[in-house]
C-alpha cells in the first residue's frame, strides 16, 4: 500500500488562489494479533503509515518488553494490508498481558491504553550501552540534514515523523518513516531486531521532532547510547535517559544543541553545575 495520496487541493499564496494537485501522508489503523494454542487475540491497534508493518509489530512488541530477542517470535505474517498475526515463544506469550491495549491508539500517542505503566517506566540495568562511544560537535550538526535527506515521503507530504539510526561518525544505518514518532523509532527498531542486529551499543538514534519519554524508554531498552532530537525533551524523558546512563541531545538546529545528560559522549564538551546543583 502507498505511503502517499495524490489529493486535489485549493493553495493560497499571497492572495493567489490555483487549484493543484498534492500528496498527503497515509495513516490507516494497523491491528496486531497474536496466536497461541490456537487462540488468537488482538493486541493493539494502531494509527499508522502502511509500510515495515512486520517490522512495526516486532518493535513494538519489543518496547513493551514482550520479547527480549527477536527468537521469541516463532512467526510474523502479513494476514492482510492492515492485520499482521504473530506467534511467540512460551515466555514472551507469559508476558503479552500486561501490554494489551483495549482501544484503538493514534499515531501521536506510544502508550495509550497501557494497563501497567510500572513495568515501562523502569530502566533495565543489563542492557549493553557503549561508554565510549564519542560524538564530535561536526557531527552532532550534521545528523539532522542526513535524516532529512532519507526523508522521501516527507518531502511530498510535509506529514510525516521519522527515526534514523546512524554511526558516530555520521554514517546512515537506517531510516523510517511514519505519522506516529513512536511508530517510526518501532519500525526502526523492528527492523533490526528481525535482522539480529540488535543490540547495537555504538548506534546514535536520530528523531525528526521532540524527544518524548516513550522515544527515550524505546532506545533505552534497545541499549541505544546515544539520542539526538531536532525539537526539545520531556522532563521524564531527560530522567530516564539518565537513568539508563544515555546520552540525550535536544534542538540541534541552527547551528546549536542542548545536552541534557551523558555530556562524557560529546567531545570537547565541558559540564558545569547547573542553577539545580546538577551536572549533564
Amino acid at each position: 500500500m502507498a505511503k502517499e495520496l495524490e489529493a486535489s487541493v485549493v493553495r493560497v499564496r499571497g492572495g493567489v488562489t490555483t487549484s493543484v494537485q498534492d500528496w498527503l501522508a497515509v495513516e490507516r489503523p494497523l491491528e496486531i494479533r497474536a496466536r497461541a494454542a490456537g487462540i488468537v487475540r488482538v493486541i493493539s491497534t494502531t494509527m499508522r503509515t502502511p509500510g515495515e508493518d512486520r517490522a512495526l509489530a516486532a518493535g513494538f512488541l519489543f518496547g513493551e518488553r514482550v520479547i527480549t530477542d527477536g527468537r521469541q517470535i516463532h512467526s510474523l505474517e502479513t494476514v492482510d494490508e492492515d492485520t499482521v498475526m504473530v506467534e511467540l515463544s512460551p515466555e514472551a506469550e507469559a508476558a503479552l498481558e500486561t501490554a494489551r491495549r483495549p482501544f484503538v491508539t493514534s499515531g501521536a500517542c506510544g502508550v495509550c491504553g497501557r494497563t501497567d505503566l510500572s513495568a515501562l517506566l523502569a530502566v533495565p540495568a543489563d542492557v549493553p550501552r557503549s561508554s565510549d562511544l564519542c560524538l564530535t560537535a561536526d557531527v552532532v550538526h550534521a545528523l539532522p540534514a542526513a535524516l532529512r535527506a532519507a526523508q522521501a515521503a516527507f518531502a511530498r507530504t510535509g506529514g510525516l515523523h521519522a527515526a534514523g539510526l546512524f554511526r558516530p561518525d555520521g554514517t546512515p544505518l537506517d531510516v523510517h518513516e511514519d505519522v506516529g514518532r513512536h511508530n517510526a523509532v518501532d519500525k526502526l527498531i523492528g527492523t533490526r531486531i528481525l535482522e539480529g542486529r540488535l543490540p547495537d551499543p555504538d548506534s546514535v538514534l536520530v528523531v525528526s521532532g521532540r524527544a518524548s519519554f516513550e522515544l527515550v524508554q524505546k532506545a533505552a531498552v534497545a541499549g541505544i547510547a546515544v539520542m539526538l532530537a531536532v525539537g526539545a525533551p520531556s522532563s521524564l524523558a531527560v530522567e530516564i535517559a539518565r537513568s539508563a546512563g544515555m546520552t540525550l541531545l535536544g534542538f540541534v538546529r541552527n547551528g546549536g544543541f542542548n545536552v541534557y545528560c551523558g555530556a562524557n559522549r560529546v567531545e570537547g564538551i565541558h559540564t558545569r553545575q547547573g542553577a539545580h546543583g546538577q551536572y549533564a
